[in-house]
C-alpha cells in the first residue's frame, strides 16, 4: 500500500492501514485540512467537487462531501467530470476552491485528491506545505448542526465546458466539419468517454469509432497514454481507415494522437503542434517544463516568439507562463495549457485546437508530424544508496559541465547545442532520473550513458 502526501494533494492506493494507503481516515483528514485552509484563505464557504470514473470514486466522493459539509461548506458536486472541467467551474461558481478525485494516469487501485485554489488553478508549493502542516496538526473546527453545509448537484458543466471550447476564436468548427474527419477514440473507460464524444459531435465530427468509452473505471490497459499502451487503437485506426486516433487519460488533462498509418504522433508533439498553430495565428511566447522536447523552442523561435523553460510540474509551468506572458504552454506529457481558456491542462481545448490545425493543414496527420523537427527523448534512472547526498552529487556533475549552458531551477539540465540532458532527484526514492534528447534514439541513449558513467566515476572518487 502507498500513500504520497505532496504539495498538490494526497495520492495513494485504496485500502490498507491508515497512513499507509488512501484509507477513509486519510481521506477525511486531508479533506478537513483543505476545507479549513480554504475557509481561512478565502472565507468562502463553497467548494466545487468532481471525479473521474475509477472504481473507488463514489466511496471517496461520499467521504469528501460529508467532511466538507461537516465544516459548514457548500459542495457543488459535478459528479463524473474531468480535471479541466472542475478548473473551469471553480471561478464560474465563485467558489473558494475545488477538488478533483482522480489519480490521473495511475492504475485503477490508485485515487487522489487534486486541490485547486479559488482561481481554479493548482495550489502553490507554499500553500501545499501550509495544508500538510494543518493536516498533521488536525486542528479543525467543525460546524454545529444548524450550520452544516449543503450539497448541490450540478450536471451542467459538460455543456459549459464544450461551449467554452467552441467559443475560442482559434477553434474553427466550420473547418473541422468540412474536413469530414473519421476518428477513433480511446477513453480508457473513464470520463473522457462522456466528454470526448460530446465534444466531437459539437465540433461537427460525424464518424467516431469509440473504444472504451463506458465510464465504469475498469481500465482496459495501463491508462497512461504512452505508445506501449496504445497498440489496440493503432490497429483500429488502420482497420477503420480513420484519419487519426485520439487518446485521453482518465481525468482528461493529457492528450495523445495516433496517425492514420497507426504510428504514434508522439505525446511530446501534442503541445508542439497545437503551439505551432496558436503562435502562427496569435504570435507570442511559449513555455514547457525542462524535460519536454526542444521542438517547442524550435517552432516558437521560428515564429518570432520567445521560449521559456519551467521546473517540472503544472503549477511551475503556469507560474512561468504568467511571468513571461506566454500565449500557450504545457508539458511534454500531452498537457496543453491555453490561457485564452484557463490556466490548466485541458485535453478538450487541445482537441479543438488540434483538429482546427489539421483541417487547415489539409494533409494527413503523419505529414503534419513530419513537418516538425524530429527529436527522441530517452528516459533512464540511476539508483543510489539512501544515505547518498544527491544534491552534492549533482553539484559535482554541474562543475564538470560548467562550460556548457545549464539550468539548476529543477535539478540540473545541461545543453549540448541541440541536445540536452536533465537530471532530477526523486522526492520519494534515492533515485536520479535522467532524461536526454537528441536527433535520434542512439545519440540520446549515448548521451544518457555518458552522464551515467560520469556519475559512477564521481561516486568512485568519494
Amino acid at each position: 500500500m502507498t500513500l504520497i502526501k505532496s504539495i498538490s494533494g494526497i495520492r495513494g492506493t485504496i485500502g490498507g492501514i491508515a497512513g499507509n494507503g488512501l484509507t477513509p481516515i486519510d481521506i477525511v483528514k486531508f479533506t478537513a485540512a483543505y476545507g479549513s485552509w480554504v475557509l481561512t484563505k478565502t472565507n468562502i464557504r463553497k467548494i466545487v467537487l468532481g471525479r473521474d470514473a475509477r472504481i473507488s470514486g463514489e466511496m471517496v466522493n461520499n467521504l469528501v462531501i460529508g467532511t466538507l459539509q461537516g465544516l459548514g461548506i457548500e459542495v457543488i458536486d459535478l459528479g463524473l467530470s474531468t480535471t479541466p472541467t472542475v478548473e473551469i467551474a471553480v471561478p464560474m461558481e465563485k467558489a473558494g476552491g475545488g477538488i478533483i478525485l482522480t489519480a490521473s494516469h495511475n492504475p485503477k487501485q490508485w485515487n487522489a485528491l487534486k486541490l485547486l485554489n479559488h482561481k481554479g488553478e493548482f495550489i502553490s508549493d507554499a500553500e501545499g506545505k501550509e495544508l500538510l502542516d494543518l493536516a498533521e496538526s488536525a486542528s479543525f473546527a467543525f460546524a454545529e448542526v444548524n450550520n452544516l453545509g449543503r450539497v448541490v448537484l450540478n450536471d451542467t458543466y459538460l455543456q459549459k465546458h464544450i461551449d467554452a471550447v467552441l467559443a475560442l476564436p482559434l477553434v474553427d468548427v466550420a473547418a473541422i466539419k468540412a474536413a469530414n474527419f473519421k476518428i477513433v477514440i480511446d477513453c480508457v473507460n473513464s470520463t473522457g468517454g462522456i466528454f470526448v464524444p460530446a465534444l466531437l459531435k459539437a465540433l461537427g465530427v460525424e464518424t467516431v469509432h469509440e473504444l472504451y468509452c463506458t465510464p465504469d473505471g475498469n481500465f482496459p490497459h495501463n491508462p497512461e497514454p504512452l505508445p506501449e499502451n496504445l497498440t489496440e487503437i493503432a490497429k483500429v485506426v488502420q482497420q477503420k481507415n480513420a484519419d487519426l486516433g485520439i487518446v485521453v487519460d482518465p481525468d482528461v488533462d493529457r492528450l495523445a494522437f495516433v496517425c492514420e498509418d497507426g504510428s504514434m504522433f508522439g505525446e511530446e508533439y501534442t503541445l508542439v503542434a497545437v503551439a505551432d498553430y496558436v503562435i502562427k495565428n496569435t504570435p507570442g511566447n511559449t513555455v514547457s517544463n525542462l524535460s519536454s522536447t526542444r521542438a517547442l523552442r524550435d517552432v516558437t523561435e521560428k515564429a518570432g516568439g520567445e521560449y521559456h523553460a519551467a521546473a517540472v510540474g503544472e503549477v511551475n509551468v503556469v507560474n512561468k507562463m504568467k511571468e513571461t506572458n506566454a500565449i500557450i504552454g504545457g508539458e511534454g506529457n500531452g498537457g496543453i495549457i491555453y490561457p485564452e481558456s484557463h490556466y490548466g491542462r485541458d485535453a478538450l481545448v487541445g482537441i479543438g485546437l488540434f483538429l482546427t490545425h489539421l483541417a487547415k493543414f489539409g494533409k494527413s496527420i503523419s505529414l503534419l508530424r513530419s513537418s516538425y523537427p524530429n527529436y527522441h527523448i530517452s528516459k533512464n534512472k540511476i539508483t543510489l544508496t539512501p544515505e547518498m547526498d544527491i544534491d552534492a552529487l549533482l553539484l559535482k556533475v554541474q562543475e564538470k559541465y560548467k562550460a556548457q549552458p545549464h539550468s539548476t531551477i529543477d535539478g540540473l539540465k545541461i545543453e549540448f547545442d541541440s541536445q540536452w540532458v536533465h537530471l532530477r532527484r526523486s522526492n520519494t526514492e534515492p533515485i536520479i532520473r535522467i532524461y536526454s534528447e537528441a536527433e535520434n534514439e542512439n545519440i540520446a541513449e549515448a548521451l544518457a550513458t555518458k552522464i551515467i558513467t560520469d556519475i559512477k566515476e564521481i561516486l568512485k572518487l568519494n
